[in-house]
């Protein structure tokens, strides 16, 4: 097994940068606004359109600035937010009307019109909602306040698909902004959510800035996961970048923040004992680890080396690198995620007891591999994605595969994963990501064993008639016992052609000064709203 400590995947931070991220990180706004929350996220931010990646700390950003029809509260029920709905009795005809009070942040009111815009522009950049709109025979706004939906056939997940709480979220913009392409990011940022977002502060990659949107109105239900009323209890939100884990966790302990999102598994013990922070795991269903190959170019356009890489790799070694402590992670070969529904163990025996290694070296040998080197990034910045790619990289290096490393930050990952050139014009082989549970948790849902290739697929391309077959009878099946074999077959398909790698799944530790109160768990945290603060 390799041994690789977290420890040593720590970034180093020049003096310099240091000295900028404690300037940031001093709360000197606080003499100004009553109330200033300042935390440390999982990253930096630097890709502010939620539309246009399904980054979390972009969609996180996403939750402050604008706000969403429908929600998911901790039950995964669907709940009003912006709208309230009818079906009819065919089943056809989805009828929502937007509550009273909405209005985007500069003023205008929030129209129906301005709702339409934004699902059909979040339809074609996400696999719900694709597959939403292929049941879909129009989606129209019949007055100022009313969005009629109707269907080609009865789809039992069209709340779903409006409501689902995490990447990419159905936010709901200005028609203005709705209409700009998918493939370009939004030039402005209006919502009508329970934030605003400081422009003029915002400096990408150190800090972001929201403040309280005064004409919000919240919903009277309390709050639950994504569902009810957000009620926001400070003035002002600041996220602050420290690369440094270490650095993030002085400055916690200091009072010179109130919140970091994730803190190195090593400190948990230490940090539990100091009487004036709070330790708690938000988003109790985790994270799934996944590896993800191009389909588009060698050596991964060949099933044969995919196969060989996915026999080289293996979940322990990861997950001890990446977490160590087996408290906080288990091995999961469940496509779908462990201790849901759909989970089953088809096709995953070499990655969860990591026997593969002989195998991968004989399949690559089979394949006609050539030694083109498999571009791997690498980010060094957020504790979260470091060790993945090392210790893959380590694996096919070991079956025999030419790797290239290449060290770069997640935000760069966040932009380039979207290129489809070739490797050595800027494009890339492999990289890692986490997606929580219930952004994996069903065919539909989960982005990742979308078979729609360049038109429509997400990153890495795969093409596949059969698995977009067997998603399609999954979305129309009528018993949960039809639906899990349908999902079985489903995770056959994956394994087989090596849609993705499934790598385990982990838990989050954070972590917040105990002058907060309300700090609410959910799928897609942290969430600020709720969050009070005392002086």
């Amino acid at each position: 097994m390799l041994q690789i400590s977290c420890r040593k995947l720590c970034t180093v931070v020049s003096v310099g940068a240091l000295s900028a991220v404690f300037a940031s990180a001093q709360p000197i706004s606080s003499l100004v606004h009553a109330k200033t929350l300042i935390a440390v996220m999982h990253s930096d931010l630097r890709i502010l359109d939620p539309g246009f990646t399904g980054a979390y700390i972009t969609r996180d950003h996403g939750y402050m600035v604008f706000d969403t029809l429908l929600a998911t509260d901790s039950n995964f029920k669907i709940q009003p937010q912006m709208a309230d709905w009818k079906v009819s009795d065919d089943k056809l005809t989805y009828t929502f009307t937007l509550r009273d009070g909405l209005k985007w942040h500069d003023g205008s009111p929030v129209t129906a019109e301005d709702c339409v815009a934004s699902l059909k522009r979040w339809s074609k950049n996400e696999t719900m909602g694709q597959t939403l709109m292929d049941f879909t025979a129009s989606i129209e706004a019949t007055n100022d306040k009313t969005i009629t939906l109707k269907l080609k056939e009865p789809y039992g997940l069209v709340l779903e698909s409006i409501g689902k709480p995490s990447s990419i979220v159905p936010f709901m913009m200005p028609k203005r902004l709705a209409e700009t392409p998918p493939g370009q990011q939004i030039k402005e940022q209006v919502g009508s959510g329970p934030f605003k977002f400081v422009q003029s502060e915002f400096q990408p990659g150190v800090k972001a800035v929201y403040e309280k949107n005064t004409d919000y109105v919240p919903r009277k239900e309390p709050p639950s996961w994504t569902s009810g009323g957000k009620v926001v209890k400070v003035d002002r939100v600041e996220w602050i970048r420290m690369p440094d884990a270490q650095t993030a966790v002085n400055a916690l302990q200091s009072g010179d923040i109130d919140f970091v999102e994730n803190i190195p598994f090593d400190l948990v013990t230490k940090l539990a004992a100091n009487k004036d922070l709070k330790l708690e795991t938000l988003d109790k269903h985790g994270f799934q680890i996944v590896g993800r190959m191009n389909f588009l170019y060698p050596p991964f356009d060949n099933v044969l080396v995919r196969r060989a890489a996915l026999r080289a790799l293996n979940q322990k070694d990861v997950l001890d690198a990446l977490v160590g402590n087996s408290e906080y992670y288990q091995l999961c070969g469940a496509v779908f995620g462990c201790d849901t529904p759909l989970a089953t163990d088809t096709g995953s025996e070499s990655l969860v007891k990591g026997s593969g290694l002989a195998e991968a070296t004989k399949l690559l040998g089979e394949s006609g591999y050539d030694g083109t080197p498999v571009v791997i990034m690498a980010p060094g910045d957020v504790l979260v994605f470091k060790a993945q790619p090392i210790v893959a990289a380590q694996l096919l290096r070991r079956a025999g595969f030419n790797v290239d490393l290449q060290a770069t930050d997640w935000q760069t990952v966040v932009s380039r994963r979207a290129s489809q050139k070739p490797p050595k014009e800027g494009g890339w082989n492999m990289f890692f990501t986490n997606f929580i549970i219930a952004d994996v948790v069903d065919p539909v849902v989960n982005i990742l064993v979308n078979g729609r290739g360049r038109n429509g697929g997400w990153f890495g391309w795969p093409e596949s008639a059969r698995l977009e077959a067997l998603k399609d009878q999954f979305a129309r099946a009528s018993t949960p016992a039809e639906q899990k074999k349908i999902a079985a077959d489903i995770q056959a398909v994956v394994y087989d052609q090596v849609i993705y790698v499934p790598l385990g799944q982990w838990r989050g530790v954070g972590a917040w000064r105990k002058s907060l109160s309300g700090v609410l768990d959910g799928p897609a945290t942290p969430i600020f709203w709720n969050i009070d603060k005392s002086e």
